[in-house]
């Protein structure tokens, strides 16, 4: 096969992408992504590690979320010293997440090597990477901005297109001509975003291709109109405001923990909540916004008109507060409400989100507000399942909290936001979809409904089936 596609990530399942392109026997790899899940799961599915490293030609990284970009320093390790390919906002946004990752791994082992030695016990588990092999992978990175093409391989060329995911997303198109003379165009969605997300640019309409490697995360779900979605957050905020308690934002540190902020700039500047406090509790996503206020080239016109026109920053208002170090962090719960704690990560699986949601969970006062995806197995989905006793650091807590979720806030379209991309694009000669990026149940969804609005051939990819293109 002188030109063929498999995966080896995100294949029926959310998160973990890594996926394969083959050019007359070289390799070039779509995103290196992190698998995101129960710990044992995760830390099982993130070593074992086969990117096909020796003949690997380059790497093109969609965006700098996590389960596209959190393996990456692995294929420095694994001996990769050729090029990543990335926009200038994901670089940044990647160094950020790739560090914050090394040093939770270094904080895990010193926590776990301690309970292990309490129990008399051995302790064997390494972190997969370290802040150095992060600097090295950082270093391999060349940015390209939208729309400039450029030979990432012998015969082979890439051009990004704007996802509308998160800041810097990118749509990446390849056009790979093989030994025989065959061309072939294909496109690689990363993560497809949605129109009118607040701050960053809609997706882009991309040109003619042979085939599309398509995410299927919310293939059998639609998400609420954004206009009720701030009708929400400000019914929340008044109710607390009333009640003098709190809401708890689980939410990830870039671009959803952004969007929240300048969604709450909008409501205070339009006077539907009153003035209270906001707490930003967690480093990265302070240093993330701070990437974000460098990236003014990624802002919708929108925020521009909003915001920058006015000299105005979109992610700073005086009832905002960012907080970083461990003893601040731990004061908030002392705190009297009403106040909002808006925290990472966005699946409660990690960072100090745990801590609050154990000090907060069992008040009735209380609101739980989940705003993103999460991924079966973790914390998060548990809470969105109603599940009435959940355990958090091993111990059993009685879910007293009001749980109220918000779906516009996804930075995924849905199925029928993906559909309409789709039919926006002028593609004739468009041969097949590969979903890749969902759960089994979505995709299947999501496959019928594509084949009645005319996309007839469609293959849900499996984990390390090849296609020839």
């Amino acid at each position: 096969m002188a030109i063929s596609f498999y995966s080896l990530g995100a294949a029926q399942e959310v998160t973990g992408s890594k996926h394969i392109l083959e050019v007359d026997g070289r390799s070039y790899l779509i995103d290196c992504g992190a698998f995101q899940g129960s710990r044992a799961e995760a830390d099982k599915k993130n070593r074992d590690f086969n990117v096909p490293i020796n003949s690997l030609e380059a790497v093109v990284l969609t965006h700098g979320h996590y389960d596209h970009c959190g393996l990456l320093p692995l294929l420095y390790k694994h001996g990769y010293r050729g090029n990543i390919y990335a926009t200038p906002a994901t670089r940044d946004l990647t160094n950020l997440i790739l560090m914050d990752s090394a040093h939770i791994q270094i904080r895990d082992r010193e926590y776990l090597s301690k309970q292990a030695a309490k129990r008399n016990e051995s302790f064997t588990w390494e972190p997969l990477f370290d802040e150095s092999d992060v600097v090295e992978t950082i270093n391999q990175i060349i940015t390209i901005s939208y729309h400039r093409s450029v030979f990432i391989g012998p015969d082979v060329q890439l051009e990004f297109f704007d996802a509308g995911h998160i800041l810097g997303s990118a749509i990446a198109l390849i056009t790979a001509k093989d030994s025989q003379g065959k061309t072939v165009r294909i496109a690689f969605t990363g993560d497809l975003g949605r129109n009118d997300k607040a701050i960053i640019s809609d997706p882009e309409n991309i040109p003619d291709v042979d085939y599309i490697v398509l995410e299927s995360t919310y293939g059998d779900r639609l998400h609420e109109s954004q206009d009720n979605a701030l009708e929400m957050l400000a019914e929340a905020t008044n109710h607390i405001v009333k009640t003098r308690g709190r809401i708890i934002i689980p939410a990830f540190a870039v671009e959803r923990t952004q969007e929240i902020v300048y969604h709450f700039h909008q409501l205070l500047d339009a006077r539907k909540i009153p003035e209270l406090p906001i707490f930003v509790d967690s480093p990265m996503a302070v240093n993330a916004t701070s990437i974000f206020q460098i990236h003014p080239e990624c802002y919708d016109t929108a925020t521009h008109e909003a915001f920058i026109k006015h000299h105005k920053n979109p992610f700073g208002f005086n009832a905002l507060k960012f907080i970083t170090s461990v003893e601040e962090s731990k004061k908030l719960n002392k705190l009297d409400g009403p106040l909002i704690i808006i925290s990472a990560d966005g699946m409660c699986e990690f960072g100090r989100i745990t801590h609050h949601l154990a000090n907060n969970i069992e008040r009735n006062s209380t609101v739980i507000m989940l705003v993103g995806f999460m991924a079966a197995n973790t914390l998060g989905r548990r809470l969105q399942n109603r599940e009435k006793q959940v355990k958090i650091f091993g111990d059993v807590f009685n879910v007293n909290a009001e749980i109220l979720q918000i779906n516009a806030f996804s930075a995924h379209a849905d199925y029928q936001e993906m559909t309409r991309w789709l039919d926006k694009n002028d593609t004739p000669s468009l041969k097949r979809i590969f979903l890749v990026h969902g759960e089994q149940n979505a995709q299947k969804a999501f496959t019928t409904h594509l084949n009645e609005h005319g996309y007839k051939d469609v293959s849900v990819v499996k984990y390390s089936d090849m296609f020839e293109l």
